[in-house]
């Protein structure tokens, strides 16, 4: 992987809020996603990721602060700054009853993707998903879709990849073979990766910073393989679990 390669970020965020009445989800966030760059986003059950990746595909609004798409505000420039953003989760699978080729011309359509036929193969051999094109996505097992989400979010060739426990519940071989698709995506030099996930193994193999969240603000930031030993854990998951166990006395105690 290499360092962002140009000024501009592929993402700024910067002083995000998010409120929702009385309750404080995201609290002051600011973060930056340079190219060539996969940052991991972490912390416990709770603690804003999933608010905040929401505020940046445009389907929340922040009560307060900005978010910039390679320097596109999506406060007003949302159409715009979100053409080259794709996004895949493991929660989130693709309509069942469409086949995995209908899925990907599609959301290619929606996209507007150049010579799109030409693309969706190229992907349907990238995650090795030629034998399935014809087969409905619905009946696929957890580790055949995770790949379909996958190559639907690489449909328009992103500059910003948005992961949300993107290898969750699938097996090892799997996860291991889209770790390896997602970082030789990101040392193109040209897109950047946000990823959140629990597992900090893969997180310290992946991730170039990792940002520890609690209760709704950065607690922690740094480079995974180094952190731990910084703040004195033996591993990134010691520090994940101190973390969020600080996170669970605190709200003890306020209540």
């Amino acid at each position: 992987m290499t360092s962002p390669a140009a000024d501009e970020p592929v993402l700024s965020v910067r002083d995000l809020h998010k409120a929702y009445g009385k309750v404080t989800a995201v609290k002051g966030v600011s973060f930056q996603v340079g190219q060539g760059e996969i940052v991991g986003l972490v912390g416990p059950n709770g603690a804003g990721k999933t608010t905040i990746i929401s505020i940046i595909l445009g389907i929340l609004e922040a009560s307060a602060g900005r978010v910039l798409i390679e320097g596109l505000d999506i406060a007003t420039r949302r159409s715009r700054a979100l053409q080259g953003v794709n996004f895949a989760a493991a929660n989130a699978p693709l309509p069942g009853n469409l086949t995995v080729e209908q899925n990907l011309r599609i959301f290619g359509m929606i996209y507007g993707v150049a010579n799109l036929s030409a693309r969706i193969e190229t992907l349907l051999e990238d995650f090795d998903l030629i034998r399935f094109r014809k087969t409905k996505c619905g009946v696929l097992s957890s580790g055949e879709q995770t790949r379909v989400i996958l190559a639907k979010a690489m449909i328009n060739q992103p500059r910003l990849l948005l992961l949300d426990e993107p290898t969750a519940s699938i097996d090892p071989s799997t996860a291991r073979d889209i770790r390896a698709r997602i970082l030789a995506y990101a040392g193109g030099g040209h897109s950047g990766v946000l990823w959140t996930s629990h597992n900090m193994y893969e997180v310290e193999e992946v991730c170039d910073r990792v940002l520890f969240l609690s209760r709704g603000a950065v607690v922690l930031e740094g480079d995974p393989k180094t952190l731990p030993a910084d703040h004195g854990a033996r591993t990134l998951e010691d520090l994940f679990v101190e973390v969020a166990h600080e996170a669970l006395h605190e709200h003890g105690a306020a209540a």
